[in-house]
């Protein structure tokens, strides 16, 4: 016999449901305004007569886009980053959370490095101690620039850490020092399959940090051909700089209003990372160590 559930259950669900849809409407209705605004033509887009829906459909806006050849450089730049950044942030947080995960009695310092790595967490020099560092070593203006300073995530070494501690057997470990394997082949064949779900959300973390960071690309970079494409962004929406605007773009620009413009390259700018989450999402519903340890 089916149990009913009680009337307060149904009110905690009706009111959690529509808490869940109003959080969710509240992230996707900002990006369907771009959206709407960049398919608009220019007279309405820049009354603010566009809400939700386009007026006067046009596509003149992405035309101007695909053809402004300073805005793909700086895409293309943020891709080569995010190909660099995201390996190298993954490697080094699966090889520093891997040692530290470990008991007192196997890693006696093991204390003292999270301490060291907590305490960068917490405090740092500030980006002029960073920007003496990165011009003395010659970075300037490259990519290494963009990657190194911020190559090991501290907050992402955390997560992969506790993950280690809580969710993967010690019996597993145990297992594999007794068949003779090492370290290295031991978080190999047994930490890092178990630890995919972790690994794929500090994975989204680290493409989103590296696609949405602008104000390193501000400090490292002295000329706007090696802008990454959110510190690109930023130049043509806040400060205005069309400096580099050749007669061709001149001539683009002449068909859309600098609002429509606008959003049609933040919309962009974000289909990368939208593209990039569904297929990690699954990862994140549940680990894959359940059951592996019987008895």
């Amino acid at each position: 016999m089916k149990i009913k559930d009680p009337l307060s259950r149904k009110i905690f669900l009706w009111i959690n449901n529509l808490f869940l849809l109003s959080l969710a409407l509240v992230c996707i209705l900002p990006m369907v305004h771009v959206l709407a605004v960049s398919l608009s033509s220019g007279p309405p887009a820049a009354a603010g007569f566009v809400k939700f829906w386009p007026i006067d459909f046009t596509l003149d806006s992405y035309n101007y886009v695909l053809n402004r050849a300073a805005f793909w450089r700086a895409f293309a730049r943020t891709l080569y980053r995010v190909a660099l950044g995201v390996p190298i942030n993954i490697f080094l947080t699966v090889m520093v959370a891997y040692p530290l995960s470990k008991e007192r009695h196997r890693f006696h310092a093991r204390t003292i490095y999270v301490w060291i790595f907590f305490f960068t967490a917490l405090f740092s020099g500030g980006f002029i101690p960073s920007y003496i560092l990165v011009n003395d070593l010659g970075l300037m203006d490259s990519i290494w620039a963009l990657v190194l300073p911020g190559a090991v995530p501290v907050f992402n070494i955390i997560l992969m850490l506790n993950f280690f501690r809580t969710t993967i057997p010690s019996e597993l470990e145990d297992a594999s020092l007794i068949d003779g394997a090492g370290h290295f082949r031991t978080l190999i064949s047994i930490y890092i399959p178990c630890a995919l779900p972790s690994i794929a959300t500090i994975t989204l973390f680290s493409i989103v940090g590296h696609w949405n960071s602008y104000f390193d690309g501000m400090v490292f970079s002295r000329f706007i051909e090696s802008y990454p494409l959110q510190t690109y962004l930023r130049s043509i929406i806040i400060t205005r700089d069309f400096t580099t605007t050749d007669i061709e773009d001149l001539r683009l620009l002449a068909m859309v209003s600098e609002r429509t413009m606008k959003a049609a390259q933040i919309f962009v700018g974000m289909i990368p990372v939208l593209a990039v989450y569904p297929f990690l999402q699954k990862f994140f519903i549940k680990g894959i160590v359940i059951g592996s340890v019987k008895g």
